[in-house]
């Protein structure tokens, strides 16, 4: 008890004094095991590393990074929404429909929150200002659409997950796909219907000539159908069982090159940037993967998690009151750790937990991406209302004050899973893939 006690001082002064959560983790993880086994215990680092990083699991990640990277900066990305913003913006609330729309979409390539908001704010929110959209409407559409990008899959939120509690990544997947597009539509109801009782929220848009019929409209066509079939072929994969979703992610990153080179502006400077960001962006994702091994490692020789689940045990908790604990702690820490972080910090304690009360781990995967995004959207700390805020001239509060509709919504579409379970998984459970 003494040597966890010491680490988590140890780990609580790294992170108030600015230190970035990898080497916070990890510095942490060699002097826990330093504390349980001595000296001897850091022999075992190199071996640690390696079952870390030789994942064939996790090599789906720099790939859907790298993905997301050449849509973005090719421009397919912005042609995408422009061509939603054709197909949606007839519904009451306009352009805030497609923000809600163009997050969900993508989500389906970026697999982070914070990336879908930074990525879908700083193409709307110019044009949301410029057209005289309700303030803290269109920023709490862009921090709440932005959640969406760890639920609806690929997300890279569920391939971490199913890395550290051997849960199959793409029944993951399927579990999240009906929760996230649930939340969407929540989302996009709850729009509507504020600009129908609100009209001054979202102003009319004019209807330009040729786009009468936007569904059929051959310009709105040339700039969703790429992508349509990109998801289709990537994703559908998947969901048939054909190939994993590493497999995916690199046949993924072959069609966007094509779909860039005919569709964006695609050239070797647009290669070049892609392959360095999405470089960056993985070793990043890696460095906190491999400290939470060492992490992982740590706890399980000091047999932690099963002293904890032995606890929890004898205390006779029922499913229920652990959950709630387990949705507080979520919810608390969401607001202060991205979504990566908050899993690594806690799956290795926690995993112990749910297989000893015998817990649907599929299920709980889609219950702990849910949270971690109601964290993220929590006021006044959720990383998303900052993310919003930083890229544009707006006031925090009003950001804020557009957020709260959005973290209700949320909390009861976290509600509408615990309660029907079948919500997240049905499709894992009728859909056969390997």
């Amino acid at each position: 008890m003494t040597n966890i006690l010491i680490a988590m001082a140890l780990f609580g002064v790294m992170l108030i004094g600015g230190l970035w959560i990898p080497f916070a983790i990890g510095l942490t993880s060699l002097v826990y095991i330093y504390l349980v086994q001595g000296p001897f215990g850091m022999n075992a680092i190199g071996f640690i590393a390696w079952d870390a990083t030789n994942s064939f699991t996790l090599t789906a990640i720099p790939l859907f990074i790298l993905l997301a990277e050449l849509l973005i900066r090719s421009g397919v990305a912005t042609r995408v929404y422009d061509g939603l913003s054709r197909m949606v913006r007839f519904l009451p609330g306009g352009l805030l429909q497609t923000n809600i729309a163009g997050c969900a979409v993508f989500s389906a390539i970026s697999g982070s929150s914070v990336a879908t908001a930074a990525g879908i704010g700083s193409v709307a929110m110019p044009q949301l200002l410029a057209r005289g959209y309700s303030r803290p409407m269109a920023a709490g559409s862009l921090a709440a659409g932005g959640t969406l990008g760890i639920l609806i899959p690929p997300s890279i939120a569920m391939i971490v997950y199913g890395s550290f509690t051997e849960t199959s990544v793409a029944q993951l997947f399927f579990a999240g796909l009906i929760p996230g597009l649930m939340m969407a539509g929540l989302f996009m109801l709850y729009i509507g219907i504020r600009a129908i009782l609100v009209p001054s929220v979202a102003p009319r848009e004019t209807v330009e000539e040729g786009d009468h019929i936007p569904a059929l409209s051959w310009r709105t066509a040339a700039d969703i159908l790429p992508f349509a079939v990109l998801i289709g072929l990537t994703l559908g994969s998947i969901y048939q069982g054909i190939v994993t979703p590493t497999e995916a992610a690199a046949f993924g990153c072959v069609v966007t090159l094509l779909i860039a080179a005919i569709w964006g502006k695609f050239n070797f400077t647009v290669l070049r940037e892609s392959l360095r960001a999405a470089m960056i962006t993985s070793a990043s994702l890696m460095f906190i993967i491999l400290s939470a091994h060492f992490f992982a490692y740590a706890v399980s020789v000091d047999g932690l998690g099963q002293r904890l689940t032995d606890t929890l045990l004898g205390m006779d908790l029922s499913k229920t009151q652990l959950l709630f604990a387990i949705v507080v702690l979520f919810l608390v820490m969401g607001c202060f750790v991205e979504a990566i972080g908050i899993m690594v910090i806690t799956l290795p304690v926690l995993y112990p937990v749910l297989t000893g009360f015998g817990i649907d781990l599929v299920w709980f995967g889609v219950m702990m991406v849910i949270l971690i995004e109601i964290g993220q959207l929590t006021p006044p700390l959720g990383i998303n209302i900052f993310v919003i805020q930083g890229i544009w001239d707006g006031r925090l509060p009003e950001v804020i004050r557009g957020v709260v509709p959005f973290f209700f919504l949320m909390l009861l579409a976290l509600a509408l899973v615990w309660i029907f379970p079948d919500i997240a998984t049905y499709l894992p459970r009728n859909i056969t893939s390997r």
